[in-house]
């Protein structure tokens, strides 16, 4: 009888998230986007693709570190040579150093537009288009309905979203799958070695739908993240070894 309950609720719950936009666990096994254990944190175990994910940043430093996290995350996405579309209102991306994050400069289409408005309908747009890889929109503020537009987007096409939000004044509720938050670490040479080492990152997971908060330290070395520390889920406080 406990058994029969059990399966009965984890069904419940796969259909709920199919429900709700999410691939089950079976067709996105090929999409884990090299994260290792952080996927438990997820719904179905593995990062959500088709859904809208929110950035916030406070400050140019903490934009340039959610830029370049951003990047390592959609260059598994490219492996299908798909474009990904980048808008903003100015380009501050050097292209030719998206090739140490795996992604090929000229799969990047920047568009940059002049108000929020544009950003948005660009973005919308754009969402629709079942080709694309990836879309990152640069936008300040954006509204519940502004959201769940977006979302309702991504959800007939399945592209996968990314918004980062520079300074927000309002950081209320949305229809965002995600909401992240992105800081540089301080980077470790092997064996002594002058110089710099690969790139880190401090990465708080603030909320996820059905999945778990927490924070992690990831370094992109050889293509794929490394977790550095030990995986804290909120707000159970249960942590996972890693290795």
């Amino acid at each position: 009888m406990v058994l029969l309950k059990a399966n009965i609720i984890e069904k419940l719950q796969k259909d709920i998230l199919r429900l709700q936009g999410f691939k089950t666990a079976a067709n996105i096994v090929k999409t884990g986007f090299g994260l290792g254990i952080i996927n438990y944190a997820f719904p179905n175990h593995c990062f959500p693709v088709g859904a809208i994910h929110e950035f916030i940043c406070s400050g140019n430093e903490k934009k340039a570190a959610a830029d370049g996290f951003i990047t390592c995350l959609v260059s598994a996405v490219l492996k299908n040579n798909s474009p990904i579309i980048w808008i903003g209102f100015s380009q501050k991306i050097f292209p030719p150093a998206l090739m140490m994050f795996g992604i090929s400069p000229d799969k990047i289409i920047f568009i940059n537009v002049k108000n929020r408005k544009e950003v948005l309908w660009v973005m919308e747009e754009s969402l629709k288009c079942e080709g694309i890889a990836a879309v990152i929109g640069e936008l300040k503020e954006i509204s519940f309905t502004e959201s769940r537009r977006l979302q309702l987007a991504v959800e007939q096409s399945r592209v996968t979203g990314f918004i980062i939000r520079n300074n927000p004044v309002n950081k209320g509720i949305n229809a965002c799958v995600s909401r992240w938050e992105i800081s540089h670490a301080a980077s470790i040479n092997e064996d002594g070695l002058p110089g710099v080492g690969f790139p880190r990152w401090n990465v708080s997971l603030l909320k996820i739908r059905n999945g778990k908060p927490g924070y992690w330290t990831l370094e992109w070395s050889e293509g794929k993240f490394k977790i550095i520390n030990d995986l804290v889920l909120v707000p159970s406080v249960q942590k996972l070894k890693v290795g």
